[in-house]
């Protein structure tokens, strides 16, 4: 049976009182979990952002993301600091990473859309991403990391698997149409202990842009089956549901997400082609339809209290795949990222008020009833006894 109304509001009371608590507790380890979005050559925003996180002294406990945001957060899991990642990304001649197949290179000289349309039938990408895998593992190796076992928390306090290890990759598998969060899912899916998966392949996988590079086909070890993966933006391009639990948070999942002035509530990556009309196509077709996956999927859930913990990294008119970014654009983005969580948490972010609004429940007078609790706590007063709920 329903307890009376009395009972109702001291079990507001009581929630609330947690929740300030929690908070409180929460200023003096500043622990988050950070889930950054995918979004091509665009993460160089997520890295400004970043930056200040870890200025700010803001400490990452759980790390995941997707494409452009799997390569952040592994970097970051592995021990980078964010001006390691910063110079990294700086470094890096872009175009390198679009290695294309021998069918594409007729694009070179004039048959654009026959040697991209010949690429993708053969191959189902234009490039073939073996590049980039082989400078995430020398990048991964220098940090001592090669499989998931050197990103494992040690201790083993939590039983759930997503807390086992320092990052999770989000991946798409055609084949069992079906979202990976690896190496949570590796035993499951790939045949292959989550400690033993490398981490450089498990980031491959989530970049692999449909028709823009070849997925990963990764054999089962029964034999019976060779999958199909690609990148995670398929399914889920800003995976910041999958920290959440139904109990009250110790610490907040922070958000990190790409946000175009075309389609602020959508995002997503830009087309990797122009694409000229009445040209290819079936080929544009095919694009236009990645293009929408990834960047409607998380609409809804980005509806719901997600919004008020993502901070928004604004990318201007930069298109997720231009590899040949000018340095003066690379800058921009980086700096926006910081100027966007500059903003965030000087203005906006209160856990406090976060617990108070989006995980308490709506509760009859919670505002003050919070207030009341985090001024005891601020002139070091005691809290009122908490009532119990019953059981």
């Amino acid at each position: 049976m329903s307890g009376s109304p009395a009972e109702a509001g001291n079990r507001s009371t009581e929630q609330l009182e947690r929740a300030a608590r929690a908070a409180a507790d929460w200023e003096q380890t500043k622990w988050i979990d950070l889930v950054c979005e995918g979004g091509g050559v665009l993460g160089i925003g997520l890295v400004g952002a970043y930056a200040v996180l870890e200025a700010r002294g803001y400490r990452v406990q759980n790390l995941a993301g997707t494409s452009a945001g799997a390569i952040v957060a592994t970097l970051i899991a592995a021990g980078y600091t964010a001006a390691e990642v910063r110079d990294i990304i700086f470094d890096l001649d872009f175009s390198r990473i679009t290695d294309p197949h021998p069918e594409a290179r007729l694009a070179l000289i004039g048959g654009r859309w026959l040697g991209w349309g010949a690429s993708v039938l053969r191959h189902q990408g234009i490039y073939r991403g073996d590049f980039f895998l082989e400078l995430m593992r020398e990048k991964l190796a220098a940090k001592g990391v090669t499989t998931f076992r050197q990103l494992r928390y040690e201790d083993g306090k939590s039983p759930d698997p997503r807390y086992r290890h320092k990052v999770q990759v989000i991946v798409s598998d055609v084949t069992n149409r079906r979202l990976l969060r690896l190496p949570m899912d590796a035993k499951a899916v790939l045949g292959v202990e989550p400690d033993d998966l490398p981490v450089a392949e498990a980031v491959r996988m989530s970049m692999s842009i449909p028709f823009f590079f070849s997925p990963v086909r990764w054999k089962h070890p029964d034999g019976k089956q060779q999958l199909t993966l690609v990148d995670g933006g398929m399914l889920s391009n800003f995976p910041v549901w999958l920290f959440d639990t139904p109990e009250l948070p110790d610490w907040p999942t922070f958000g990190l997400r790409l946000v175009s002035p075309e389609a602020r509530d959508g995002g997503g990556l830009s087309l990797p082609v122009p694409l000229p009309p009445n040209t290819g196509r079936l080929l544009s077709y095919a694009l236009t339809l990645v293009q929408t996956m990834l960047a409607a999927h998380d609409r809804l859930y980005l509806d719901s209290e997600t919004y008020a913990r993502t901070i928004g990294v604004p990318t201007g008119s930069a298109s997720g795949t231009d590899f040949a970014l000018s340095e003066a654009t690379k800058r921009q983005l980086y700096e926006a990222g910081r100027a966007a969580t500059t903003e965030f948490l000087d203005q906006q972010w209160s856990f406090a008020e976060y617990i108070a609004t989006f995980r308490s429940g709506p509760r009859p007078g919670r505002r003050d009833i919070l207030k009341d609790a985090m001024a005891r706590i601020a002139a070091g007063a005691p809290l009122p006894t908490p009532v119990s709920a019953g059981g």
